[in-house]
C-alpha cells in the first residue's frame, strides 16, 4: 500500500526546484490530458471510494466527492484541449452507464475508455462491447489487472476478448506492475500472438520510488518498448509514493523516452488522485517545465494522445 502524506496539505504544494525559463513561461501551450477521472457519488457506485472498502487510504477522505471537468482549472500558460476519461469504477456490471453520463455531462473534447471484464467468455464480452461501442466516445478498454496480472495473463482464452478489441480498432489500458517479471513474460506471449492490439501501459508500469536504479522495471519497458504498438502513460506517482522525492517523475519519464522514443510516451495528471500530492495546475506545471524542448513537451502534453486515442 501507497505511504501516506502527512496532515499538513500544504506539504503537497511545494514548487518545483527547477523554475521555467522566462520565453517558456509565456509560451501558451496545450494540454490533452490523457488519464483523469470524474466522479458522481449520486449516480455511480465508486465502491472504492467508500471508506470501509480498499484501499484503506486515511487521506481517501480528499477525493470522497464529486469532481467533473469544471474541476480541470488551468490557467496560462497552459490550456486544457481536451482529455481522456479512464473509467473509475462508476458501474462494473453495466459499464455504458459511466459512459452515457459522461457525454451527457461533458462539453470539453474528450475520450473515454470504458470498463469491460476482458476474462468474460467470448460471447458475453462481444455483448458488452457492442453496447460500449455505440457510445462515440468509447475508444479503448480498461481492465485494471495489478496483482492479479499473472494469473489473467497467463489465461490464453482472454487472447480471443483482446483479438475482438483490435477489430473493432479500440485500444487496451493495461494497468499492472512492469516489476512482475513472470507477468511480464505473459504479457510480451500475449503481444506476439495480438500484434494488432494497440496498448497503452498505465502509471508507467508502477516504478518503485524505493530503487535508485530501477533495473527490473528498467529491464521490462524496454522489453516491451520493442512492440510498435505499445506505449506508456507517465502518471500516477504519487500512487506509489506520498512522499517521492521531487526529481523522481523526471527520472521516469526520461527512461521512458530512452526507452519508447518520444512519439510513444505521454504525460497525465491522475486526477484528482493527484491532489494527494499537486493541485491541477500544479501538476501540468511540473510536466510542462521539464527540460525538453518546446516541441518535445508539446508531443508529450498533447499531440501523442491527440493521435493515440483518436481527437
Amino acid at each position: 500500500m501507497a505511504a501516506i502524506p502527512p496532515s499538513n496539505a500544504k506539504t503537497y504544494y511545494a514548487p518545483t526546484a527547477k523554475q521555467p525559463k522566462p520565453t517558456r513561461s509565456k509560451m501558451m501551450m496545450k494540454i490533452i490530458d490523457p488519464h483523469l477521472h470524474l466522479f458522481d457519488l449520486s449516480q455511480g457506485n465508486y465502491q472504492w471510494l467508500k471508506p470501509e472498502n480498499p484501499p484503506f487510504w486515511p487521506d481517501k477522505i480528499l477525493i470522497e466527492k464529486n469532481f467533473s471537468e469544471q474541476d480541470l482549472v488551468l490557467t496560462a500558460p497552459l490550456v486544457l484541449a481536451g482529455f481522456v476519461h479512464i473509467e473509475a469504477g462508476f458501474d462494473n456490471q453495466q459499464p455504458w452507464r459511466e459512459i452515457a453520463w459522461l457525454e451527457n455531462s461533458c462539453n470539453l473534447p474528450f475520450k473515454s475508455i470504458a470498463m469491460i471484464d476482458i476474462t468474460l467468455s467470448n460471447e458475453v464480452f462481444l455483448q458488452q462491447l457492442k453496447k460500449l461501442t455505440v457510445y462515440r466516445s468509447v475508444v479503448g478498454v480498461r481492465y485494471i489487472l495489478d496483482d492479479d496480472a499473472l494469473a489473467i495473463l497467463s489465461d490464453k482464452t482472454i487472447h480471443k476478448n483482446l483479438e475482438s478489441l483490435a477489430v473493432h480498432k479500440l485500444s487496451f489500458e493495461l494497468q499492472m506492475p512492469l516489476t512482475d517479471t513472470p507477468a511480464v513474460d505473459c504479457l510480451v506471449e500475449m503481444l506476439t500472438l495480438v500484434p494488432r492490439l494497440k496498448v497503452c501501459i498505465n502509471h508507467a508500469g508502477w516504478p518503485r520510488v524505493a530503487e535508485q536504479e530501477p533495473s527490473c522495471w528498467l529491464a521490462n519497458i524496454k522489453r516491451l518498448a520493442t512492440f510498435e504498438q505499445v506505449l506508456i502513460k507517465c502518471s500516477g506517482y504519487e500512487m506509489a509514493d506520498r512522499h517521492y522525492p521531487t526529481g523522481w517523475p523526471q527520472q521516469i519519464i526520461s527512461r521512458c523516452i530512452e526507452s519508447f522514443g518520444i512519439k510513444r510516451v505521454m504525460l497525465a495528471s491522475n486526477f484528482p488522485l493527484n491532489l494527494f500530492r499537486a493541485s491541477y495546475q500544479q501538476t501540468w506545471l511540473h510536466n510542462t517545465e521539464l527540460p525538453y524542448k518546446p516541441e518535445q513537451l508539446q508531443q508529450l502534453c498533447f499531440s501523442n494522445a491527440q493521435d493515440f486515442y483518436q481527437f
